[in-house]
């Protein structure tokens, strides 16, 4: 019998620290997302939930008009019955409060949606010298890079990441990554931004501030000079004169970017860390959370568990789908002409929780073949609401739902 996800053991544990939720579009993992940060806080922790996700369901479900580069506190939480008491890592004066003498704290959620060029200035600011860091954030091709350059937004998302957990202001920071197996390219990021500084154009456009001797340059600016025409005559020459200022300008910078990149991707294979892949039991999203779950093992990431959304349930599961179709075709063709309208009802009724079963057990064939690949995987079910989560009332049904112990 696969484990259950134990979702309270989890963020209940002060040495959590991380959750990050991943999985495809269209599971319900922004909502999984904002619920476990809403029942960590319920439950006595500082929360902070930073989404990568470009979509706004999240602020929304909070009841926040927009979310920023900037945590927002979210109103409206309150201390949950039977939550656990003290345990939190930080001190008192890293914030929260204490209430009652049993030492439990209220706990706090905050949410922001990550600002890429924001936080790439943020960046360059805090570690370029005032004047470099003008040059820098003037250049036009910087202007472009931070933007909407190709690996920018991962490699934003673990200098985010590093920022909010270097603070050390936070109990937990659930981190809901974008929607497609990109959610998993931000582990990729240390790596894209090493062969990108390591490269050979990279190289060549920042040797002539790297070598000495007159001799030596005079050599060097004759190939520079080969090199910057073919490469004028390809991108245009402004461009390419961009591309040498901003170079020059971050040559010094480049260092800590990957030595910072790479201490996030440590802090994410560390025992606070915990990875949950969000699913709902249909074919291609479980194909999808299998994917994830073997790039998270191939990275020896520290896999919590699944989150299998949207179940489907039923209050008369007795009633098999073959018996329910057959009572109603017995209704339509047996069916008394004094009470046709509520015998029709009834058959209706009785076909619709036909469907419902008939679902409910593919589904679980779903599930059971995933299972059978990987036992070892806890998993927790969360059976669908009626409608779509649109405030922290829906979030707690999830959270109620994530919550549970069998």
């Amino acid at each position: 019998m696969t484990a259950l996800l134990a979702i309270d053991a989890l963020i209940d544990n002060p040495k959590t620290r991380i959750v990050v939720c991943c999985g495809s579009g269209g599971v319900g993992k922004t909502t999984t997302a904002a619920a476990i940060g809403l029942r960590a806080a319920e439950r006595g922790r500082k929360v902070v939930v930073l989404t990568i996700d470009p979509a706004r369901r999240l602020a929304q479900s909070m009841g926040l008009t927009e979310l920023d580069n900037t945590p927002r506190p979210v109103k409206g939480t309150r201390q949950m019955e039977g939550a656990p008491r003290g345990g939190s890592p930080r001190t008192e004066s890293g914030g929260g409060s204490a209430e009652g003498g049993g030492g439990r704290r209220a706990g706090e959620l905050h949410a922001m949606m990550l600002d890429m060029k924001r936080t790439f200035d943020e960046v360059v600011l805090a570690h370029a010298e005032p004047a470099r860091a003008k040059a820098i954030l003037e250049n036009p091709f910087y202007q472009s890079l931070s933007a909407g350059f190709a690996g920018t937004q991962e490699y934003m998302a673990m200098e985010k990441l590093g920022q909010l957990r270097a603070a050390d202001e936070w109990d937990l920071i659930v981190v809901d990554t974008p929607p497609s197996r990109s959610a998993l390219d931000f582990l990729d990021a240390p790596n894209r931004l090493g062969s990108f500084l390591d490269g050979k154009v990279i190289r060549l456009l920042t040797a002539p501030a790297k070598v000495g001797g007159r001799s030596a340059m005079r050599f060097l600016n004759v190939g520079m000079g080969l090199l910057t025409g073919t490469l004028g005559k390809i991108f245009g020459a402004q461009l390419l004169t961009d591309v040498q200022t901003f170079v020059g300008a971050m040559d010094s910078m480049f260092g800590g970017f990957r030595e910072r990149a790479d201490r996030t991707y440590q802090l994410l294979k560390a025992p606070g860390t915990a990875f949950l892949v969000v699913a709902a039991p249909e074919r291609d999203a479980l194909r999808e959370a299998a994917y994830f779950v073997d790039r998270l093992a191939a990275d020896e990431m520290p896999l919590a568990g699944l989150v299998l959304n949207r179940v489907h349930g039923t209050d008369a599961p007795q009633l098999t789908a073959e018996r329910a179709l057959a009572a109603a075709e017995a209704l339509e063709e047996n069916g008394s002409p004094n009470s046709a309208a509520a015998e029709s009802l009834a058959a209706g009724l009785l076909r619709l929780h036909a469907e419902r079963m008939q679902i409910m057990d593919r589904e679980r064939r779903t599930r059971d073949r995933f299972v059978s690949v990987y036992p070892d995987v806890p998993i927790v079910e969360v059976s669908a609401l009626p409608g779509d989560v649109h405030d922290l009332d829906g979030l707690r049904a999830i959270g109620d739902r994530l919550g549970r112990t069998e």
